[in-house]
């Protein structure tokens, strides 16, 4: 069955949610909250990665997140830590987190893969190709899915160089990152193909600048109009599709409408019918 990844971004400047959470207390209740409504894993981040953002000290990121990881943790939920530094991997993981969810696959800090890796902490790596600051700079393919599960396989030759078995590792196709508009799509359409390396795959889409441009596009409007409950819906239909791609985990905003989307799917296909190649987080 595919798993649900909440979203906690305990963040000033995240593209959706952004401030909401940044006190430690409002971001517990958040992600109590995520849990209640049916997902499985947590994932706490404290540095926005959202276009144009800027880099946060390691100190101030783990101000923001270690407080969010304990509590969650001690709460009995399976945590993953949003990070591109090493430091703050390895305190989360002491604090908790059994997930390291890298967006950069362990290119922003070159020492994140080895430093985790005698933790025993799963790693997400993530297709990158830049830094938030100037994501696009190298949005150029020629062939997006070729080129996406090329550089990921060299992320996981990278991984498990440094002691990361792949059964540890999680794949994550970057929706987003260093991806204009169509580009995304035919990413996404290449799930199953990437789920074909072995690793399991992440999807996220939530509310994502291609859903709205998408739905915007379909509706004759601008971008800025398409609100959280359209996109909320958009996120929804994009991850039951990966998951019938055989997507292991999809991550999102609005836990419930997810939750909703994939036990109406399943439904209608039969249980077992379609699963990802899934185990425990």
């Amino acid at each position: 069955m595919t798993l649900v990844m909440g979203i906690v971004n305990v963040t000033p400047d995240s593209f959706s949610d952004g401030g909401r959470y940044l006190d430690a207390e409002a971001a517990i209740a958040q992600g109590l909250s995520l849990r209640a409504q049916g997902a499985d894993i947590l994932d706490v981040g404290g540095e926005s990665t959202r276009p144009g953002a800027e880099r946060v000290e390691p100190a101030v990121e783990q101000d923001r997140v270690l407080p969010v990881v304990r509590a969650l943790a001690a709460a009995g939920s399976v945590v993953s830590i949003d990070t591109m530094n090493a430091a703050t991997a390895l305190a989360a993981v002491e604090a908790g987190a059994r997930i390291v969810n890298d967006v950069s696959g362990g290119m922003a800090d070159p020492g994140l893969l080895a430093a985790v890796a005698p933790t025993g902490a799963d790693v997400i790596l993530g297709h990158w190709r830049g830094p938030s600051a100037d994501m696009y700079a190298k949005a150029e393919y020629g062939d997006v899915v070729a080129e996406v599960l090329g550089e990921l396989a060299r992320r996981m030759d990278a991984a498990a160089a440094a002691g990361i078995a792949p059964s540890r590792v999680i794949l994550d196709p970057g929706i987003g990152f260093g991806k204009r508009g169509d580009q995304n799509w035919a990413a996404l359409r290449g799930t199953r193909r990437l789920a074909g390396l072995g690793p399991r795959v992440l999807i996220g889409t939530s509310r994502k600048r291609f859903l709205a441009e998408t739905l915007a596009a379909q509706s004759g409007g601008e971008r800025a109009e398409v609100g959280e409950g359209r996109l909320d819906v958009g996120t929804a239909v994009t991850s039951v599709l990966a998951a019938q791609a055989g997507a292991w985990g999809v991550r999102v905003h609005d836990v419930a409408s997810t939750v909703d989307a994939l036990r109406v799917a399943r439904a209608w296909e039969g249980e077992g019918r379609w699963t990802s190649p899934t185990r425990s987080p």
